[in-house]
């Protein structure tokens, strides 16, 4: 793995990562929300009731959401106390993970860049991730 790897994830890297992977469309709006054929693999969030500071009751206005390919995974994640990750309520049963925006360099570039292509792989056509994965 490459340094650039290895160093901590900014928000800059999110963006960027999604925007490398093929055939993706940003709905650029007042948050980004970034698809593969029509469907959202990454985006940020609105502040919602369901993601608030615990101690000021706060809304957070920095959640980014991926998409993961199963619950399994999901799991792995948010019960990975080593990781930022997170869900609510409101994502209860949704095939995604939550992780601040603020948290993100918790991150190493490499993970974060696995998480974005997972998120595009879990919602790209049978055929786009074959023929990426392919070229890998």
């Amino acid at each position: 793995m490459s340094d650039d790897e290895e160093r901590p994830a900014r928000v800059s890297d999110v963006h960027e990562i999604a925007l490398a992977m093929p055939h993706v469309t940003v709905d650029p709006g007042a948050n980004p929300v970034y698809q593969v054929g029509r469907k959202s693999f990454v985006f940020f969030r609105t502040p919602r009731p369901d993601a608030v500071d615990p101690v000021t009751g706060e809304r957070w206005s920095d959640v980014i959401v991926f998409w993961v390919e199963s619950d399994d995974d999901k799991q792995a994640l948010v019960r990975d106390e080593s990781t930022p990750f997170f869900t609510t309520p409101h994502f209860a049963g949704h095939p995604s993970v939550l992780l601040r925006a603020s948290r993100v360099g918790e991150l190493t570039r490499g993970e974060l860049a696995e998480i974005i292509q997972d998120a595009w792989l879990s919602r790209a056509s049978k055929r786009r991730a074959a023929d990426w994965l392919a070229a890998r």
